[in-house]
C-alpha cells in the first residue's frame, strides 16, 4: 500500500509542480488575501499561543490535556469544522480531537484531501518547575519560551491562523480538510490500534499530511523535513550464578550476570554502527538483584563486591531510517545477545513506540511545492533537512498512507527540555507557507 499510495502522489504531486511553477514569484488574489490575513492575526496569534502553553497539559494529565482542547475546539467550530471528542480513557491517555471540513456536497470541485495532524500534550507533567510562558530577555521580543512553546503548542496556533486567513480569503470552503490532534504523543498509550486508529483512519481517507510539530532552522536557514526516523525502545534482562567472588570465571561459576550484559553491550557498540542508526543505553542495573519500577524511570539494585551477580538488566532505544533497517538490527542484536558467556543466560525484548517514515519521492515532490510557495512569498527555497536531525513522531504511522511534511509548525530549540524556545517570527512565515500550500492542493486534482 505504501508504494502504490507513493507512486500515485510522485505523479500527481509533479503535475502540481507544473500547474503553479516552483519560480512563481506573485500570488493570485486569493494568496494575497491570505497572507494579509496571517499579518493581521498576528497579535492574536501569539496571546494564544501564551495562553495554551500556561495550561498544564502533560501526557499523564489528561485534564490538562483536555482543558488544551476545549479551547481549540471552539476555534474549529467557528471555521466550520465537525469536531469530535474521542477519549481514551481506558488506556490512561486524554483522548483524540478529530474535526472534518467537508467538501461540499455535489460541488465535485475539492481536490487534494488534507490530513493536519498534531497534539496537545507536552514532556511536562505538574511535577515539572518549568509552567509558564515568557519573553526571553534580551531578543526584541522575538523568542518565548515555556513548556510546550515549541513542541508543540505553537504549531497549534499556526495551524489555527492558516487555516483562519483561508477562511477569510474564501479558500477554505471547498477544502476538504481533517484534523487528529492526539493528547499522548510524548508518550503513546498502549496498545498503537487504540491510540492511533482515528489518525490511521483519517489517512486513509487523505491525499497528504502536514504535520504541525516543530520546525527546524539550521544556521539561520529554515529546513523541510519529509522524513522521521523510528524509535524503538529494548531491554536487556541478563541472568548468571551467583556466589563467592573468588570463583568468578570459574568453570562452575561462570562469568556472571553483569559480564554477561557488559558483554552484550560492548558488541552492540562495535558490530551493530551502520549509516542512518543510533542506539543508546538509557538504564543498567545489576547485582545480587536488579528490579525496574513501574514507571520504567529507574529502580533498584543490590548487591556486594565478593559476590557474582546473578541478575543484571539495560535498557536502551534504536533509531532507524526505515522500518527494514529496524528489522535488520533488531535481528543482529538478537543474534548477540544469544552467544552467551559460561554459565550465564540473557534474553531481548523491543517495544516499538515509533516506525520510521522514510525518504519517498512524493516527499520530494511535496517539497518542489512548497518552494514554489516560497518563491511566491519572497522566501527563500527551503532545503531537506538531515533525517539524523529528528526525532520519531505521529506522522510515521500514517506514512503507508500518504506523502507528508514534517514539522510546518513554530520554529525553535530545546524541545523536551526546560527552556525550550519558539522564535515569533516564524508564526506568521509558518501559517503562510502552510495556508498557501494547502490552498493550492485543495485544488488540485486527487
Amino acid at each position: 500500500m505504501a508504494a502504490s499510495a507513493v507512486a500515485c502522489g510522485a505523479v500527481v504531486f509533479g503535475q502540481a509542480a507544473q500547474m503553479w511553477g516552483q519560480g512563481a514569484t506573485k500570488l493570485n488574489a486569493v494568496e494575497s488575501a491570505i497572507a494579509r490575513s496571517v499579518d493581521e492575526q498576528d497579535a492574536g496569534a501569539i496571546a494564544l499561543i501564551e495562553r495554551l502553553v500556561d495550561i498544564n497539559s502533560g501526557t499523564m494529565n489528561p485534564a490538562g490535556v483536555v482543558a488544551v482542547k476545549d479551547v481549540i475546539v471552539p476555534q474549529l467550530e467557528t471555521l466550520g469544522f465537525k469536531v469530535t471528542w474521542v477519549p481514551m480513557d481506558a488506556i490512561g491517555r486524554a483522548g483524540d480531537l478529530v474535526a472534518v471540513h467537508e467538501c461540499p456536497v455535489g460541488t465535485g470541485k475539492c481536490g487534494k484531501r488534507l490530513l493536519l495532524i498534531g497534539h496537545m500534550d507536552t514532556v511536562f507533567e505538574p511535577t515539572s518547575a518549568f509552567q509558564k510562558y515568557s519573553v526571553v530577555a534580551g531578543t526584541n521580543g522575538n523568542t518565548v519560551t515555556g513548556p510546550g512553546v515549541n513542541d508543540m503548542k505553537g504549531g497549534l496556533v499556526v495551524m489555527l491562523t492558516a487555516l483562519k486567513a483561508m477562511q477569510v480569503a474564501g479558500a477554505l470552503d471547498k477544502a476538504e480538510i481533517r484534523v487528529v490532534l492526539s493528547g499522548d504523543e510524548e508518550r503513546h498509550g498502549d496498545p498503537v490500534s487504540v491510540s492511533r486508529r482515528d489518525m490511521i483512519e483519517a489517512a486513509k481517507q487523505s491525499d497528504v499530511a502536514l504535520e504541525f510539530e516543530p520546525g527546524v532552522r539550521v544556521k539561520g536557514a529554515d529546513m523541510a523535513s519529509i522524513s522521521r526516523r523510528s524509535s524503538t525502545s529494548w531491554r536487556i534482562d541478563a541472568t548468571g550464578k551467583s556466589g563467592h567472588s573468588s570463583q568468578i570465571f570459574s568453570e562452575k561459576m561462570g562469568a556472571g550476570a553483569i559480564y554477561e550484559l557488559v558483554r552484550i553491550i560492548d558488541e552492540f557498540r562495535t558490530e551493530l554502527p551502520e549509516p542512518g542508526l543510533t542506539f543508546n543505553v538509557g538504564l543498567v542495573l545489576g547485582g545480587a538483584t536488579a528490579t525496574l519500577d513501574a514507571g520504567k524511570l529507574g529502580g533498584t539494585a543490590a548487591g556486594k563486591a565478593n559476590v557474582v551477580a546473578p541478575a543484571a538488566l539495560a535498557l536502551g532505544d534504536l533509531r532507524t531510517l526505515d522500518n527494514a533497517q529496524t528489522e535488520r538490527v533488531e535481528a543482529k542484536m538478537q543474534a548477540i545477545v544469544a552467544k552467551h558467556l559460561p554459565q550465564t543466560g540473557a534474553t531481548i525484548s523491543f517495544d516499538e513506540s515509533y516506525p520510521a517514515m522514510p525518504v519517498t519521492e512524493g516527499g520530494h515532490a511535496l517539497v518542489r511545492e512548497l518552494n514554489g510557495v516560497n518563491a511566491a512569498l519572497g522566501y527563500p527555497a527551503m532545503e531537506e533537512l538531515d533525517p539524523m536531525l529528528r526525532g520519531a513522531g505521529d506522522i510515521a504511522f500514517v506514512a503507508p498512507y500518504v506523502s507528508g511534511l514534517v514539522g510546518v509548525g513554530v520554529m525553535g530549540e530545546g524541545a523536551h527540555a526546560e527552556g525550550e524556545i519558539a522564535f515569533l517570527d516564524s508564526v506568521p512565515m509558518q501559517a503562510k507557507r502552510d495556508a498557501l500550500l494547502m490552498y493550492r492542493l485543495s485544488l488540485e486534482k486527487k
